[in-house]
C-alpha cells in the first residue's frame, strides 16, 4: 500500500507499530510535519534526516516502512480481537497521558471504558508479603468505592491484588500491558485479564504480537503513572520496576505516595526510600483521598458519599464510628480512656466496624476509616 492512500488513522497505526522509532522521535516528526502521519510516511529520506534526532536508520525504516510493519494483518487482527486502535486525538485516548511529551502516538485498547481524569496507579513488587497484598486490597478496594479507576501492570504480587480488589469492589480498573495487547502475560492471569476486559479496559502501545521484555516493562511503567493522577507504591526493593514508576511520576508532576513497611524486609526499602526522597507516607485510602480532594474538581464522589453515610449495624459500634471522622487513628487504649468504657467493649465495637469494613487495623496497632 502506498503511503498517499493512508488515512490518518493507518499512517498513525504504522507510526507506533515502526521498530526504532521511539514515542519522543514520533512526536518531533510530528512537530515538524504538522502532525500529518500520512505526510511523514510520504516523506523523502532528506527531509526525514532534517529533524533531530532522525538518523539514517529511523529514516530508513519510515521510507520502507512496508518492510518492517504488515500494516493490513494488523487491521485484520484488531478486527478478529474486537480490539481498537486509538490515536492521540481520539476522544477515549487518556486525557492525562496526552499532555506528555513522550506519550505513545497511539493505544491499542480492548474493552469499552474510558480512562478519565479520575485514575489512581496502584503498583508494587512481583514478590510480595501478606501485608502487601493486604494493603494493595485495602487501598485499591477504597479508591473503587471512592469512585477512582485503579490503574496497574496486571503483574504478579501487588498488581494482581489491586486489580482483583477494585473489581470485588464492583469500580473500575485498567491494565497497561508491557506487550502487545493479544498477550496475556504472566498466563496465569487470563482470567483476570477478560475481568478487566468486560467492566473496564486493557492498553498497550505495542504492537500485536510484541513479547515483553526489560525494555518493553520501562516503557509501560511511564504509561500507568502518565494516565494516573496519583501513583501508590505498596511494595518495592529499591532496583524493583515500581521505582522507575515512581520516577516517571514525579517527572511527569503526579502525586507520589509510598506505604510503609517492615524496616527488616527487603520490600519495604524502595518505599523507604521514596519517603525519605519526598513522597507522601499512606497509611490508608484516606491519605490519597485527602491529597487527592484538594485538587479542583476533584471532591469526594458520590460513591465515596454514599459510602460515608452507612451505618453500622451495631448500636455500641456506631456510637463508636462517629470518632473516626476527618481520618483519626486510634488505639483501643485512647477509645477506651476517651470514651470512660471498658477496654472489652471498645474491642468488640472495633471488631464489629472492621468486620463491617469501616476500620481497619494498621501495623501500629491504631485503628483508621476505610
Amino acid at each position: 500500500m502506498e503511503s498517499e492512500n493512508l488515512n490518518e488513522w493507518q499512517a498513525t497505526l504504522v507510526l507506533n507499530g515502526l521498530p526504532n522509532v521511539g514515542p519522543v522521535t514520533v512526536g518531533r516528526l510530528l512537530e515538524a510535519f504538522e502532525r500529518d502521519p500520512v505526510r511523514i510516511l510520504s516523506a523523502p529520506e532528506r527531509a526525514l534526516r532534517s529533524v533531530r534526532g532522525v538518523g539514517p536508520v529511523i529514516a530508513e525504516t519510515i521510507v520502507h516502512w512496508p518492510d518492517h510493519f504488515h500494516l493490513g494483518r494488523e487491521q485484520a487482527r484488531l478486527i478478529h480481537m474486537g480490539a481498537e486502535f486509538l490515536p492521540q486525538l481520539h476522544g477515549s485516548y487518556p486525557p492525562l497521558l496526552r499532555q506528555l511529551p513522550d506519550a505513545p502516538v497511539g493505544l491499542y485498547r480492548i474493552g469499552g471504558y474510558d480512562v478519565g481524569q479520575r485514575a489512581v496507579a496502584i503498583v508494587g513488587s512481583r514478590r510480595t508479603s501478606p501485608y502487601g497484598v493486604s494493603v494493595a486490597r485495602q487501598l485499591a478496594r477504597g479508591l473503587a468505592e471512592a469512585g477512582w479507576c485503579v490503574v496497574s501492570g496486571l503483574a504478579r504480587g501487588i498488581d494482581t491484588a489491586a486489580h482483583e480488589a477494585a473489581l470485588e469492589a464492583g469500580g473500575k480498573t485498567v491494565a497497561v500491558l508491557g506487550c502487545g495487547a493479544d498477550i496475556c502475560y504472566p498466563p496465569e492471569n487470563a482470567a483476570l485479564q477478560e475481568a478487566i476486559v468486560r467492566s473496564g479496559a486493557v492498553f498497550s502501545e505495542f504492537p500485536l504480537g510484541r513479547r515483553a521484555d526489560r525494555q518493553s516493562f520501562a516503557m509501560r511503567n511511564r504509561i500507568v503513572s502518565g494516565m494516573s493522577r496519583a501513583v501508590v507504591v505498596v511494595e518495592t526493593d529499591t532496583d524493583g520496576g515500581s521505582m522507575i514508576t515512581a520516577q516517571f511520576a514525579a517527572e511527569q508532576g503526579r502525586h507520589v505516595f509510598a506505604v510503609p513497611g517492615r524496616v527488616d524486609h527487603a520490600h519495604s526499602r524502595g518505599c523507604h526510600q521514596l519517603i525519605r526522597e519526598g513522597a507522601t507516607l499512606c497509611t490508608g485510602v484516606q491519605d490519597i483521598l485527602a491529597e487527592l480532594d484538594y485538587l479542583p474538581g476533584f471532591k469526594p464522589s458520590e460513591a465515596q458519599a454514599a459510602s460515608a453515610a452507612r451505618k453500622p449495624s451495631d448500636d455500641s459500634a456506631a456510637g463508636l464510628w462517629t470518632r473516626f471522622a476527618a481520618g483519626a487513628a486510634w488505639h483501643p487504649d485512647e477509645l477506651a480512656l476517651q470514651s470512660g468504657r471498658p477496654i472489652s467493649e471498645i474491642s468488640t465495637a472495633l471488631f464489629m466496624l472492621e468486620m463491617e469494613e469501616f476500620v481497619v487495623k494498621r501495623a501500629d496497632g491504631r485503628y483508621i476509616a476505610r
